[in-house]
């Protein structure tokens, strides 16, 4: 892994601020305009004021919500709401949730990385990212100068050293603790014991580290590196040359990988039997039932099968359910479609929902992007109301609208972000969703 670092982190002042709870946020890429004004109303120094400032009127190229960030930085920090450690720390960092009836803690840490490029080294990437995000994001580090969210990273650690050596550093100390909208509880520790760091980084050195979420802030992070270093020479230590991140063993009991299911939108109605006549060559098809509130049975039919393979699509046309599997012929297609890419890739369920299914059998690969949801009630709230929950890839509220085509995909492994990532390839957008979200507001690296 790049050489971890521990750095003088920024923080919320409790006596300044009050309740941790208060201040902070999810990732910006999932407030929507509702949650933006409720962080706004929850108090006057939310984090949601720097990573997603609102649009104002009269906003033109000086003054606008990058600005505006900026000034309440400088203000929070003059005015004592945030500080920085005396001592160069490493952030033990804890999530404690419940998914499925079930209770998990999600350990990690949060340092500083050195940053390089992807292909250059040891740090990989896993998904496709967006122009427009890192333009925006970029903005945002070129106002503040400042790591306003970690990037999240994945590293292999089978026995959990790295964990077993942190857990002893905090034994008995107290966390800082916040409790977010979603009601998932979040606790950190700084460490600034000097041996203790000192071991973390020989555990890190010869890992290397799986982006699994914030590929835009990590890669905008390079961007700004760059652009700073053609303005004038840094040191090998100045900050730009490093990005706050979470780093998370893909061995944790608490790491889970959520489905992102798609209803597609822009497309003429389909009805189950043209899916069938059109799919199949390529797949095992079975009419499964008609009805939007099927989606959990089908789900659990999908999800306990565990094949990347098989797949549901729900035709609207005619309100009917298809479980769709590959078969060897489609696994052949899909090869043939996309030879540049590895076999690994080929049978991400994804992949065969994207490349095979809807650009190639239904002639779909121009349309507008999909709704993405990550629970079957997401689905079925969408099939009978509308586009009311969920964002698009770009992080905004959809359009409204009915849509002629959902599909149940399951979501990439861990197995599949290491071996694809490996193999130097990039998996189609929102292959995987990582939950609990990091928050926003537990801890800034400052770039200047």
């Amino acid at each position: 892994m790049p050489k971890i670092q521990a750095f003088h982190g920024l923080r919320y002042d409790l006596g300044h601020v009050g309740n941790l709870s208060d201040v902070v946020a999810p990732p910006y890429d999932v407030i929507d305009g509702q949650l933006q004004k409720q962080l706004y109303e929850r108090h006057p120094a939310n984090v949601v004021r720097l990573i997603l400032n609102r649009e104002e009127p009269g906003d033109n190229d000086t003054n606008n919500r990058y600005s505006r960030a900026a000034k309440f930085l400088k203000n929070w920090r003059s005015e004592g709401l945030l500080k920085e450690d005396a001592q160069p720390c490493v952030y033990v960092y804890e999530q404690t949730f419940t998914h499925a009836g079930r209770s998990y803690t999600r350990h990690g840490f949060m340092s500083r990385v050195r940053l390089e490029r992807f292909g250059e080294g040891k740090i990989y990437p896993h998904e496709e990212t967006h122009s427009a995000a890192k333009a925006d994001r970029l903005r945002l580090f070129q106002a503040c100068k400042t790591n306003l969210s970690q990037v999240f990273g994945l590293f292999p650690d089978q026995h959990n050293d790295a964990r077993s050596l942190l857990s002893d550093a905090i034994a008995g100390v107290t966390p800082l603790e916040a409790t977010d909208h979603l009601g998932v509880v979040h606790r950190i520790w700084p460490v600034d014991n000097v041996n203790t760091i000192t071991k973390l980084q020989a555990i890190m050195d010869p890992k290397p580290v799986f982006i699994a979420d914030g590929h835009h802030r990590y890669e905008t992070a390079c961007n700004y590196r760059d652009d700073l270093t053609q303005q004038h020479a840094i040191s090998a230590d100045h900050p730009a040359n490093f990005v706050l991140m979470m780093c998370v063993s893909m061995s944790d009991p608490g790491m889970i990988v959520l489905p992102t299911h798609r209803l597609f939108r822009g497309l003429a109605p389909v009805s189950s039997d043209d899916l069938q006549q059109r799919l199949h060559d390529h797949f095992t098809l079975r009419i499964a039932g008609e009805g939007a509130d099927l989606a959990p049975t089908i789900w659990e039919e999908i999800e306990t099968e565990d094949q990347q393979g098989t797949l549901g699509l729900y035709a609207a046309k005619d309100r009917r359910w298809v479980v769709a599997r590959i078969n060897d012929a489609g696994r052949r297609k899909v090869a043939e479609l996309a030879p540049e890419h590895s076999a690994d890739w080929h049978g991400l369920g994804v992949s065969i929902l994207h490349r095979l299914i809807m650009d190639e059998l239904l002639a779909s690969s121009n349309l507008p992007k999909p709704m993405y949801v990550h629970s079957v009630h997401e689905v079925v709230d969408a099939l009978h109301h509308g586009d009311t929950v969920g964002r698009d890839a770009t992080g905004q509220l959809g359009q409204g609208g009915e849509f002629p085509l959902a599909a149940l995909v399951m979501p990439a492994t861990l197995d599949h972000i290491r071996a694809i990532s490996q193999h130097g390839e990039r998996m189609p957008a929102k292959s995987t969703y990582f939950y609990p979200k990091l928050l926003s507001g537990l801890l800034f690296h400052s770039l200047a």
